[in-house]
């Protein structure tokens, strides 16, 4: 198996260009050319209460709108973007995949994802994948081979796992590649997402995350920590939580700069988490 280059420490930092604010890693993009990270709600042509750069076509927001705010965002990265894939996200743990070395066509990745996926998992140069949030995690995995994933982790899919799925099945088809990485050299970046002092749930639901992952998830009985229990996750599936970024932003005590359905009262845009690859 080919030998790697390991990553740089994930680190995000906020950036503007041509109006557009994200958090990224730009020395992720200079070391092995994935332009990833997390859109902020500022930017774009959308309306109110969808002002401004809503990412999503599922909210009412019009069209063309939505359209054109994802326009920008490729614009303001600099980078050819050829095919966008935006799943038709159900708080479930499939991961669907585009990668021609492994016969996962983008053909059948699109098939997958309008069917329902809440992670994409990609190796094909300029392919974007696209999915929306407004108080769940977004969460970006990058292997050293270049191949990523970009995760939806709302509670039903953090309780389930569908990061650590994500890094585990991102690990096989880097060894199917014959491409020597385990999930140890994997970077993971975790957008805005509703934090615990926000994040309310009931008794069961709190129970079951404390079962799973522990009573370090919970603020108290009923504030679960969304952001704990996908490293926990992540950890669980071999990755190094000194190789974890976090944004460190509650959607809904910033909900000046990103989306959030619980402060917005359900009717507002959707912020992104993106990945696309050179």
């Amino acid at each position: 198996m080919t030998a790697l280059t390991p990553l740089p420490l994930p680190k995000l930092g906020q950036k503007t260009n041509k109006g557009i604010t994200i958090l990224t890693d730009d020395a992720l993009a200079s070391s092995v050319g994935v332009f990833a990270g997390f859109t902020l709600r500022q930017g774009g042509v959308s309306n109110p209460p969808y002002d401004s750069l809503n990412l999503a076509s599922h909210v009412n927001d019009r069209s063309e709108d939505v359209l054109r705010n994802r326009a920008l965002l490729v614009d303001s990265l600099e980078c050819t973007v050829s095919h966008l894939i935006n799943p038709n996200q159900v708080h479930g743990t499939t991961v669907a995949t585009v990668d021609e070395t492994l016969g996962l066509s983008y053909e059948s990745a699109c098939r997958q994802a309008e069917e329902g996926a809440d992670a994409l998992i990609v190796n094909e140069p300029e392919t974007m994948a696209l999915l929306c949030y407004a108080d769940c995690l977004p969460a970006i995995i990058v292997s050293p081979t270049g191949r990523f994933a970009v995760v939806h982790a709302g509670w039903r899919g953090a309780l389930a796992g569908i990061v650590g799925k994500a890094a585990r099945l991102m690990e096989q088809q880097d060894r199917a590649a014959g491409q020597a990485c385990d999930p140890s050299g994997y970077n993971l970046y975790i957008g805005p997402y509703i934090h615990e002092e926000c994040f309310e749930v009931s008794q069961e639901i709190a129970d079951t995350f404390c079962q799973a992952y522990g009573p370090a998830v919970l603020l108290d009985n009923r504030h679960v920590s969304l952001g704990r229990a996908v490293v926990a996750d992540a950890t669980a599936a071999g990755m190094d939580p000194q190789r974890v970024a976090d944004a460190q932003m509650c959607t809904v005590c910033h909900s000046d700069q990103v989306f959030s359905y619980r402060a917005s009262g359900g009717v507002c845009g959707r912020h992104s988490a993106f990945g696309t690859r050179r």
